[in-house]
């Protein structure tokens, strides 16, 4: 409903705006090219094809931030469109924002150094399946420690990629003189205030052909190559999690095999009715990060403890998750709910949702130490994980690799910010 939804309606969204492709028919045909590619390929392809693409992916986004600046500058570079940016809206740079300043609900000021922002990143990297599996797969822990490093190598290069041509549209969208530059096929499609989402859809159109082709085809192939994971994740905690642990335990693997591409058929079903309901979403990915945020604090909350704090027992992880989702709930409905000036807004105001997150988390990680204290007598648990001094050990090309990116961070905040 979420994560499933969400990339099916993105994906098509992007056909749509780029190729003019019903929205409806390319849902359906991303839907069924990643049924074939998931329930047959499995994760091996999803591998592959992540190889070759990410090639093309990053290609095509620096060629969309050299035209996107190139436009903003009128023909006079990437650095003059680069300053010009800076100088129409200087105010698009900024993370720490004020109270007064409309974003603030989605960047609440210092909070997005030290609150839910690093609920959302820590569960995503390191506790959920969708990206463990990728890497549990490797052959060896050096390897995956590689392809870690390698990932948050990629994730730098996102703010030149995806950040900076979509505020460089904002600017071509609001300049009457840009945009008519780029005649009708500019016109087309533009991306407003309430469609945020087809900004770079948009300004893939103006890529040179071939090129385009390339860039659209990597496009596809990293949507599908997305909905494959996101299947294989779902079919294996259905059928590891709950069909083999409580409804068949003596199924053998052809049957597990079976009931898994079901489940995923099932689930990629359900995504693909639900997808062309999110047509009203201004930002999809605000709407991916608001929900999950529902089930993270708890999950993110059960493994910290679970590693980190040896008194944590089954059954306090368990107390503690279930209670973290209505806790989740309470900050994100309940507030809204009576924000009627009575006493009880005053006591709850309404909360920015990465507020909500870190709050969320704070109070599950209270519940599991509580029951887990009350439980053990303040004993550490028989199963609790001994920490040695090797237990998070890394080689010299991981903490040179680790050491780079935090040199290239540096320079790009002494230059830019």
């Amino acid at each position: 409903f979420v994560n499933l939804t969400s990339v099916l309606y993105l994906g098509g969204l992007a056909l749509e705006t780029i190729l003019g492709v019903n929205m409806i028919y390319a849902i359906i045909g991303l839907g069924l090219f990643a049924a074939a590619y998931s329930l047959y390929g499995g994760l091996a392809a999803v591998a592959w094809t992540d190889i070759i693409q990410v090639v093309f992916l990053v290609l095509g986004g620096l060629v969309t931030t050299y035209s996107a600046l190139d436009t903003v500058s009128g023909g006079a570079g990437v650095m003059a469109g680069l300053g010009t940016v800076f100088e129409t809206v200087p105010g698009h740079f900024d993370m720490i924002l004020d109270k007064t300043n409309p974003e603030y609900v989605n960047l609440p000021g210092i909070g997005v150094l030290v609150g839910g922002l690093w609920v959302a990143n820590l569960y995503y990297w390191g506790f959920n399946q969708y990206i463990i599996q990728r890497t549990l797969a490797a052959k060896s822990l050096k390897e995956s420690q590689k392809g870690i490093l390698f990932a948050a190598l990629l994730k730098l290069v996102i703010p030149l990629i995806v950040v900076i041509p979509g505020i460089a549209a904002y600017v071509i969208v609001n300049d009457p003189s840009l945009l008519s530059g780029l005649g009708e096929q500019g016109l087309a499609n533009i991306p407003s205030s309430g469609a945020s989402d087809k900004a770079y859809p948009w300004l893939m159109q103006f890529l040179p052909t071939g090129l385009k082709g390339v860039a659209i085809a990597a496009l596809a192939a990293a949507i599908v190559s997305s909905l494959a994971s996101m299947l294989n994740s779902t079919s294996t905690i259905f059928t590891m999690d709950i069909y083999k642990q409580h409804i068949n335990e003596s199924a053998n693997n052809r049957k597990l095999v079976g009931v898994g591409r079901l489940s995923a058929a099932v689930a990629l079903a359900i995504a693909m009715v639900v997808a062309p309901l999110l047509g009203g979403l201004d930002q999809a990915f605000q709407f991916i990060q608001e929900y999950t945020g529902v089930v993270s604090p708890g999950i993110l909350a059960v493994f910290l403890l679970g590693l980190f704090w040896k008194k944590t027992t089954n059954r306090g992880a368990i107390i503690g998750v279930l209670a973290s989702m209505p806790v989740a709930m309470f900050f994100k409905v309940g507030p809204k709910g009576w924000a009627d000036g009575s006493a009880l807004e005053s006591l709850f105001p309404s909360l920015p949702w990465m507020d909500q997150m870190g709050l969320t988390c704070l109070i599950t990680m209270a519940v599991i130490m509580l029951t887990s204290y009350v439980q053990t007598n303040g004993k550490d648990d028989p199963k609790g994980i001994e920490l040695k001094k090797d237990t998070f050990r890394t080689g010299p090309l991981f903490n040179i690799g680790a050491f780079a990116i935090m040199v290239i961070l540096t320079v790009i905040y002494a230059l830019f910010w």
